[in-house]
């Protein structure tokens, strides 16, 4: 329980962790931030770590002359970038074996629809997922069971990932030091939040209502 309370305070806070983070460990933020960004984007088992949230805020904090701009923008791409060709690869090599034993809901059937839908979609399911918190960590992985084919999917991981790091980093960078935005941060942060998440939630309920239906 101490635990999800920590989790949820660092989601809602990750501007006051961030500045903490430069005051004690200065350049090693650089670190730090590369694997949380890179454990979110690349691991199937930590999609609750901050994503949009924190680019936002580590820009803003490069704006107020606390990192380097274009050192933190290439840092932050290698992460996402890195991380979903990993996760790709993981899925790609491992995630197959999920399907090997006849089930319902898991079978080769199904194995060969994921395949066709991102072969005639994955590359805009790739890039749109990159917004999307929790979607954002899962896409890559799926993209690798059902077999993407990997120029292909490595083309999208890039621009995804450079769409998704510049658009978030520099919104911060050069609107973050403003008096309204300095005024109001925690609650843009939650705002930033809460629209990422939107999607979701609007699936879901188009979901249940198409049951109801």
């Amino acid at each position: 329980m101490e635990m999800l309370t920590h989790l949820i305070d660092l989601l809602l806070h990750v501007d006051k962790y961030l500045f903490q983070l430069v005051g004690e460990y200065g350049t090693l933020t650089y670190a730090i931030l590369f694997c949380i960004v890179f454990c979110e984007t690349g691991l199937v088992v930590t999609p609750f770590l901050p994503g949009d949230s924190l680019l936002f805020a580590a820009g803003t904090i490069a704006g107020a002359g606390h990192l380097d701009y274009p050192t933190l923008m290439g840092v932050l791409l290698a992460a996402a970038v890195g991380g979903d060709a990993v996760n790709y690869e993981i899925g790609r090599h491992v995630g197959p074996a999920i399907f090997e034993r006849e089930t319902r809901f898991l079978n080769k059937q199904h194995l060969q629809r994921a395949h066709d839908f991102y072969e005639r979609h994955g590359g805009k399911a790739i890039v749109l997922a990159r917004f999307i918190p929790i979607v954002r960590t899962f896409a890559p992985f799926v993209a690798g069971v059902a077999t993407m084919c990997p120029t292909r999917f490595f083309m999208f991981n890039i621009s995804g990932g450079i769409l998704w790091v510049t658009s978030l980093v520099s919104a911060g960078y050069f609107l973050g030091n403003t008096p309204f935005v300095q005024r109001n941060f925690s609650v843009l942060i939650y705002a930033i939040i809460v629209v990422s998440v939107l999607p979701i939630a609007v699936d879901l309920v188009r979901s249940r209502m198409r049951r109801r239906g």
